[in-house]
């Protein structure tokens, strides 16, 4: 297959079409296992057309694992703007993202794996990503204040606080301890959810 590599909508389809493919082979081989190379061969490519799109084979595991926490941001958004109670509304956000990791881990290795790498080298995106995950907790704390759900007056320092007691939950590494382990995950997650929830809140939250 010949590709013609040109400006705007073309080059965008391309960069996209790199990108489907790179992460078809990630899930399949893992992404360690993949080379430029490979990606190219199954395009139709030569190496060096890929590097057109991408300056480098770190731009492009980047891109995939921009694409996969962009996954979680959505469907966080998609929590946070539902017309619901913001207790109820945290609680529900900190469940899907710790079950999302989780069900990575179990049913995507060689995805979780990139996770891993990206989160124990700290790329770029993934400091983006907590940041902007801190950030929809906010939201929805000061929503819960303005509401007289929560008590706490610093919505941003609650968030950040909120970020690191969860972060057992929300890490891969630390998640993937907890399964090789055995720990029962789920009564460890309700549990933490329940503290903090108790620790925003005037009473003790209903949560299971």
């Amino acid at each position: 297959m010949s590709v013609k590599c040109r400006t705007g909508t073309d080059a965008d389809e391309t960069r996209t079409r790199i990108l489907e493919v790179a992460e078809k082979r990630f899930r399949r081989v893992g992404y360690h296992k993949t080379s430029v190379a490979d990606i190219a061969s199954e395009l139709g490519m030569s190496p060096t057309n890929i590097y057109r799109f991408f300056p480098s084979r770190d731009a492009i595991n980047e891109s995939i694992c921009a694409r996969m926490v962009d996954e979680v941001a959505d469907f966080a958004f998609a929590i946070a703007r539902a017309n619901a109670p913001a207790m109820e509304k945290l609680g529900q956000l900190l469940t899907a993202v710790h079950h999302h990791n989780k069900m990575t881990l179990i049913g995507e290795k060689h995805m979780h794996d990139l996770m891993v790498a990206a989160t124990q080298e700290n790329w770029p995106i993934i400091n983006a990503h907590t940041q902007r995950m801190a950030t929809i907790f906010e939201a929805i704390i000061r929503e819960g204040i303005e509401a007289g759900e929560f008590v706490i007056e610093d919505a941003a320092e609650a968030a950040r606080a909120v970020k690191s007691a969860f972060m057992p939950f929300f890490h891969p590494v630390l998640i993937e301890h907890c399964v090789r382990n055995g720990e029962d995950t789920e009564a460890g997650l309700c549990n933490q959810i329940r503290f903090i929830l108790k620790a925003l809140g005037k009473s003790e939250p209903a949560w299971t």
